[in-house]
């Protein structure tokens, strides 16, 4: 499953984010990984959940994005959650050139991930839900 965490640049996103992945790793059995683009927020996070700074694996397109989410999941196998924040920029995809066709490609790609490997993420995205397609719409928990 793949949840979207939506608004524009210092509506609040990465607290709600935090505030989840917080409550969430209390009450499930499995490993929780919260991506971002440094390592600004480490104490914030609960100390079973673990972080990774996307900004030091020069992952430099959406494709290698994907196919580093991947690689996480490869080693872990009891990897149940993974949050992510700044989801356009450590997926490197341009806030100002992003098109709705091509994140819910990106998207879909994600959902086909969790699926097969039963892993559920959360992602926070700076746009308005207004900007998302109809499907983008469906996946939203929290608009600001």
């Amino acid at each position: 499953m793949v949840q979207l965490i939506v608004g524009r640049k210092g509506k609040g996103k990465t607290k709600h984010l935090l505030d989840k992945v917080n409550t969430e790793v209390k009450d499930i059995a499995g490993n929780v990984v919260y991506l971002d683009k440094s390592t600004k927020h480490m104490f914030e996070l609960n100390n079973r959940i673990r972080l990774i700074n996307v900004s030091d694996y020069m992952v430099a397109n959406s494709d290698e994005f994907i196919g580093f989410i991947c690689g996480i999941i490869s080693q872990d196998h009891d990897l149940q959650q993974m949050y992510f924040d700044s989801f356009l920029k450590i997926a490197c995809m341009d806030e100002s050139t992003t098109d709705s066709e091509k994140l819910g490609a990106v998207i879909g790609k994600l959902e086909a991930v969790s699926s097969k490997f039963n892993v559920d993420f959360v992602l926070s995205i700076s746009l308005d839900a207004h900007e998302l397609s109809e499907e983008l719409k469906s996946k939203v928990i929290v608009s600001l």
